[in-house]
C-alpha cells in the first residue's frame, strides 16, 4: 500500500511540473533565471571581497609587527651599548640593569620575529586567495554577461515566435469561418463581388432606359441653348465668333440629324451678317 501511495505521489508530482512548465511564460522563466545567476554573482563578489579584506587586514598586521621588530632591535642595540659604556665606567649596578633591560628586548624580539614569520605565510596564503577570488568573480562577470547577451537573443526570437504565431492565426482565420456570426474573408468576398454585379447589371438596365435617353436629350437641347445664347452675348459684343465654335456645332448638328444636317449648314446664314 505505501508503496503504490508513493508510486501515485511521484506521477502525480510529475504530471503537475510538466503542466506548469507548459504554461509557465518562457519570457518570466528567462528572467528568473537571469535573475539567479546575477544573485549567485553577488554571493560570489562579497565572499570574494571577505577573502581581499582579510589579505589586506593580514598585510596590516605584518606592516604593523615589522615597524614593532625594527624599534626592537634599534632599543636591543641600543640597551647593549649602554651596559657596555656602564661596565667600561666601572658601574656594575646599571651595567646589570641594562643588561637585564637588554635580554628583556631581546626576548619580546624573538617573540615579534616569529610573529612576523607567521604573518608573512598567513600574508601569502591571503595574497593567493585574493587572487584566486578575484580571478573568480572576473570569469563569473563574463559568465554573466554571457548569459544576459543570450537573453537578449532569446527574449528576440521569443517576440519573433509570438509575432509568427500572431500572424500564423491571422492568416487562418482569414481563410476559415471563425464563428456563426462571423464571415471568413472568402464569403465576404463573395457578398461584395455579388453586390458589385449586381450593381453594375442595373447602371446598365437604367443606361438603356427610355428615362435616360430622355435626360440625355434633355441636356443636349441644354447644351445648344447655352451655345445659342452665348453666340447672341458675342454678337451684341461685337465679337467675332471663334473658327472652332462653327465646326463643334456642325459636328453636332451632323451628329444629331444625321444627312439632313448638311443642308441646315449649307442654308445658315454667315455669322458676320
Amino acid at each position: 500500500m505505501f508503496k503504490l501511495l508513493k508510486r501515485w505521489w511521484k506521477y502525480l508530482t510529475a504530471k503537475l511540473s510538466g503542466s506548469f512548465d507548459e504554461r509557465a511564460d518562457p519570457k518570466v522563466q528567462l528572467q528568473q533565471a537571469i535573475m539567479e545567476a546575477q544573485q549567485q554573482h553577488q554571493r560570489l563578489t562579497e565572499q570574494a571581497a571577505n577573502v581581499i579584506a582579510n589579505q589586506k587586514q593580514n598585510e596590516l598586521r605584518l606592516n604593523r609587527r615589522m615597524d614593532d621588530l625594527e624599534k626592537l632591535n634599534s632599543q636591543a642595540r641600543q640597551a647593549v651599548l649602554m651596559a657596555d659604556e656602564a661596565n667600561k665606567a666601572g658601574n656594575a649596578t646599571k651595567m646589570a640593569e641594562l643588561t637585564h633591560a637588554a635580554e628583556t628586548i631581546a626576548n619580546q624580539l624573538i617573540a615579534v620575529e616569529t610573529e612576523v614569520e607567521e604573518l608573512k605565510q598567513l600574508s601569502l596564503a591571503a595574497a593567493q586567495a585574493s587572487d584566486q577570488a578575484k580571478n573568480a568573480v572576473k570569469q563569473n562577470s563574463t559568465v554573466l554577461q554571457r548569459k544576459l547577451s543570450e537573453q537578449q537573443q532569446l527574449m528576440g526570437q521569443l517576440e519573433q515566435a509570438k509575432m509568427q504565431e500572431q500572424m500564423n492565426k491571422a492568416l487562418t482565420s482569414l481563410s476559415q469561418t471563425v464563428g456563426e456570426d462571423v464571415p471568413s474573408m472568402d464569403e465576404v468576398r463573395l457578398k461584395i463581388e455579388a453586390r458589385y454585379a449586381k450593381a453594375k447589371g442595373m447602371s446598365e438596365l437604367q443606361g438603356s432606359s427610355v428615362q435616360s435617353q430622355m435626360l440625355e436629350i434633355e441636356q443636349a437641347a441644354q447644351n445648344a441653348e447655352a451655345g445659342a445664347r452665348l453666340a447672341q452675348i458675342r454678337a451684341q459684343l461685337g465679337i467675332a465668333p471663334a473658327e472652332a465654335a462653327p465646326q463643334v456645332g456642325t459636328g453636332e448638328g451632323a451628329t444629331g440629324t444625321g444627312e439632313a444636317g448638311g443642308g441646315d449648314a449649307q442654308s445658315r446664314p454667315a455669322p458676320g451678317n
